[in-house]
């Protein structure tokens, strides 16, 4: 479901409003139970026993949701000043209107209503990993908010306007809201279908250690049938042995939604036309569960999740792969590429719906936390994806925007390319794009029957523009899909010197 028409508009209201109103529902039935309601009204014994269910996990969830999701982030270390300056640098060099960049982390405030004070605030989080004062930074803090006058051509107020707040994911208030048993029931019945379908595909799933497997609700039945045991303690994946010996394996990193669901027809069109005499492309697709729609443990951090991840590669013999991402898999792409150990695996990468670039900008940040649903998409957003609590904890507690921004010269030695929707509600793709094409060489743009490809650098990154589409409608829309399996099989048909050195050096893809 991806056009705003009033019938899916809706729709979508009409199923959050019906799943918001079950746990309320339920506890008032059994508040009137508990004072005495006429046999006459009861309902079935059946829906009884479910409305208790449902009040008692209400207030089960309530806890995790009050107390577990609302505790305090623990930041990354603080990176030296030169390195502090260098990204302040970076960030300040590329926006090109900063009134409405700051006013938008301001959440729409007039620039004249932002006091120095209040700037202060935003720039100490955003840079120095911290909402307390700190005096020994306030000649930094100072210079930055110096630079930002002189951009804007004004000087801040002095003190601090009370009613005036920013955007700092990390120290606001966690916004989620609760699920049913209902919801989760639905989750369940998808993840078995995800299973089937994908074992019927010829995947196979690698489940954790049992008590592992108890800390993620609802519970998944895979974990009793499958004989595949996870080599980490953490991450779980399904894969397809590699024995195509003329392609890369692939390594795929999904988005925030309902897990690997939504991807299955992606992978297993990637060895539909292939003949059995050809081998299969290997693949490992990786679960987050936290932006899955589940309740468990946080997200790993970026350290653990790219040590984990290379222990697979390296249990399955994946001494190369490719590395293809979608929406919040770009956060976990930019740690594998920042990564020392596992960086020299990676031979090239296709993105999808990248939300990591151009991550200081307020965009990503404003459309999960901030902005009011209006449309069918932004209300699926909304209820679905932000309010989520493994979303909402995600991104408001382990969610560190200066370790997982990615900057174009971090995909410069390898080839890449990057599918960006038009009418993608979360990322700001057309400023994403003019930033990916500023100062090419040699740029040229063709047109063919989808849409437009652009070729960036003597073709080393490739900017796909998806026209009409919005996020993630690219794994719906079988042209496109299409569109990205062929772009991801080019990839894996990449060849190497006898040194092992990677594209440019080897075969061209085009």
């Amino acid at each position: 479901m991806r056009d705003n028409s009033l019938y899916h508009y809706l729709f979508v209201r009409f199923w959050i409003i019906v799943l918001s109103s079950i746990a309320p529902l339920s506890i008032s039935y059994c508040l009137l139970v508990l004072f005495g309601v006429p046999g006459s009204y009861r309902v079935p014994h059946i829906l009884e026993v479910w409305a208790i269910a449902e009040a008692t996990f209400y207030f089960f969830t309530l806890v995790f949701r009050v107390y577990y999701i609302q505790s305090p982030a623990i930041h990354p270390p603080l990176p030296s000043r030169e390195k502090r300056l260098e990204l302040f640098t970076l960030c300040e060099q590329s926006i090109s209107d900063h009134k409405q960049y700051i006013s938008k982390w301001f959440m729409d405030t007039p620039i004249t209503d932002i006091h120095k004070e209040n700037m202060k605030d935003f720039v100490r989080w955003a840079f120095l990993n911290n909402a307390a004062p700190d005096s020994k930074y306030d000649e930094e803090l100072e210079e930055y908010v110096t630079i930002l006058e002189g951009k804007l051509n004004l000087k801040f107020p002095p003190g601090r306007a009370d009613n005036v707040k920013s955007l700092r994911l990390t120290v606001d208030k966690v916004k989620a809201l609760h699920r049913s048993l209902v919801w989760y029931m639905c989750i369940h019945v998808v993840d078995v279908v995800t299973f089937f379908s994908l074992l019927f595909h010829g995947f196979h799933f690698h489940h954790s250690s049992p008590m592992r497997c108890l800390a993620v609700f609802p519970p998944r039945l895979q974990t009793l049938v499958s004989a595949h045991r996870s080599p980490v303690k953490n991450l779980t994946y399904y894969h397809r042995p590699h024995t195509a010996r003329d392609k890369l394996p692939l390594l795929l990193i999904h988005g925030i939604g309902v897990g690997l669901y939504p991807y299955i027809d992606f992978l297993a069109e990637l060895n539909h036309k292939r003949h059995e005499t050809e081998g299969d492309i290997g693949i490992i697709a990786v679960e987050i569960l936290q932006v899955s729609s589940r309740i468990t443990e946080p997200v790993l951090t970026k350290e653990n999740i790219c040590h984990q991840i290379r222990a697979i590669l390296s249990h399955h013999g994946f001494e190369m792969v490719v590395l293809v991402t979608h929406s919040y898999g770009s956060v976990i792409a930019t740690h594998l590429l920042h990564n020392p150990a596992v960086t020299n695996r990676i031979a090239s990468v296709v993105v999808v719906d990248p939300i990591t670039i151009q991550l200081h900008h307020p965009d990503v940040a404003y459309n999960f936390t901030f902005r009011k649903p209006k449309s069918a998409n932004e209300w699926l957003l909304w209820y679905f994806g932000s309010m989520d609590m493994g979303v909402a904890h995600t991104l408001g507690r382990r969610f560190f925007w200066s370790e997982n921004i990615l900057w174009k010269q971090d995909l410069c030695d390898r080839h890449v390319t990057i599918f960006l929707a038009e009418k993608d509600n979360i990322v700001h793709t057309e400023q994403v794009r003019a930033y990916l094409l500023n100062h090419s060489t040699g740029r040229e743009i063709a047109e063919d029957g989808d849409g437009k490809i652009m070729f960036h650098d003597q073709k080393i990154l490739k900017v796909v523009w998806c026209e009409n589409l919005h996020h993630g409608h690219v794994f719906d829309a079988k042209i496109w899909r299409n569109r990205l399996v062929n772009e991801v099989l080019e990839h894996s048909a990449q060849t190497y010197n006898s040194d092992g050195s990677r594209w440019p050096n080897g075969r061209s893809l085009y």
